[in-house]
């Protein structure tokens, strides 16, 4: 039997059947066998700035050779954790607010859980113990991230899960509307993508973000963003919260704060939020080994700055201009039934089974990912226009 027990893979799947990544540069993968791919997917929506950027690498082995590893439980704390979470808050919307480092999306939401109970409890609304969650939300693979997702195929086989989680049909202001009316005085956030990313890259319907802000503030809960995929210019703002112009309380990091040269995640919370967690004799009863890893955080410094100076920001909503485009005209062709997508993320809706076009366009040499009925698509911000038609061209052509 294998040693790798493959992730989102079926257990069954022999190791020989991978295909196995040797080499990875700008937005190019190559494997053991030679063939080479454009990776449309951005590793697993996180490479921003693209393969084998020195400047991360050099920053990441110096680091190493200075400080290489030191927990930041009182009494200590590093340097450069201090600059990650600063580079973060002050591109949030934020800058006044404080970050707290962990290491996985998935653990980034647990505290946000964590964090939104605790809020409640230390304030003595001890009953504000529900989280509110979307159809299609996802959320992580911890406990806590499992249970407050809305894709039901994630919540099965685990048995019992946490408690306290009540569902909404995504977009549907109303139904929220009628769960605030029922359990308001109970309630003590609402979690919720800005973009629902794993789901098939849905944006949400208009005025609904705004929607979720109002009804928080009307009953007194938390609101919380998962920006997991859409944070650090994904949506051609900083943080999507920006894109939309709707504030959350707290929100959710990793992904692309290091464009996955190492794992690193967060929570940013608010300045209200901050000073509710600074109480007099307050301590904060969680955290990680690795929170403020000293190689992660310098991989996050030079990363954003990377983003800045080049300004994939921006460019990311010219890349949703060409690639929407592009998408727009397929579906007006009816090759496909549908797009949906902002920035530099999209999906492509082939209404059937795409497991088949995927592997079709991974021997063409493109890598997409297939979720439901579409094909999801994330590239670095640094793919060039040559490459994006290169990325429609093969999937008109695997269709």
């Amino acid at each position: 039997m294998d040693a790798f027990l493959h992730p989102f893979a079926s257990p069954a799947k022999p190791e020989a059947a991978f295909r196995r990544v040797v080499r990875a540069e700008g937005t190019r993968l190559w494997d053991a066998d030679g063939n080479e791919y454009l990776d449309a997917i951005g590793n697993l929506w996180n490479c921003h700035v693209g393969h084998g950027r020195d400047e991360i690498i050099d920053a990441v082995a110096a680091q190493l050779r200075e400080v290489d590893c030191y927990n930041t439980f009182d009494p200590f704390t590093n340097g450069v954790a201090v600059a990650a979470a600063e580079a973060i808050r002050s591109r949030s919307p934020h800058p006044g607010g404080r970050v707290f480092l962990g290491c996985s999306g998935s653990d980034a939401i647990d505290t946000a859980l964590k964090l939104v109970r605790h809020l409640h409890q230390v304030s003595g609304d001890t009953e504000r113990q529900l989280v509110v969650r979307r159809t299609r939300g996802y959320h992580g693979t911890n406990f806590g991230g499992t249970s407050a997702q809305g894709i039901e195929a994630n919540r099965a086989g685990w048995g019992d899960l946490v408690p306290g989680m009540v569902e909404v049909a995504a977009d549907d202001i109303e139904a929220l509307s009628v769960v605030f009316a029922e359990h308001g005085s109970r309630i003590a956030a609402v979690l919720t993508e800005p973009v629902q990313g794993a789901a098939g890259v849905y944006p949400p319907v208009d005025g609904y973000l705004a929607g979720l802000r109002r009804l928080c503030d009307e009953h007194g809960a938390l609101l919380v963003f998962d920006e997991v995929i859409t944070g650090f210019g994904r949506t051609g703002s900083w943080f999507a919260s920006q894109t939309y112009d709707v504030v959350p309380d707290l929100f959710t990091f990793a992904k692309g704060v290091t464009s996955g040269y190492q794992p690193l995640s967060g929570v940013v919370v608010s300045t209200d939020v901050a000073e509710r967690l600074a109480a007099p004799d307050a301590m904060l009863r969680t955290g990680y080994t690795y929170s403020g890893h000293p190689a992660a955080c310098a991989a996050a410094v030079a990363n954003l700055a990377i983003i800045e100076r080049e300004g994939l920001v921006d460019r990311a909503r010219a890349i949703g201009e060409r690639l929407g485009t592009a998408l727009g005209a397929l579906a007006g062709d009816g090759a496909i039934e549908g797009h949906r997508g902002i920035g530099a993320i999209w999906a492509a809706d082939l209404g059937r089974d795409p497991v088949p076009v995927r592997d079709r366009m991974l021997d063409a040499g493109v890598v997409v990912r297939p979720i439901g009925t579409s094909l999801a698509m994330c590239p670095p911000l640094t793919i060039s226009d040559d490459e994006i038609d290169r990325l429609v061209d093969v999937l008109a052509a695997s269709l």
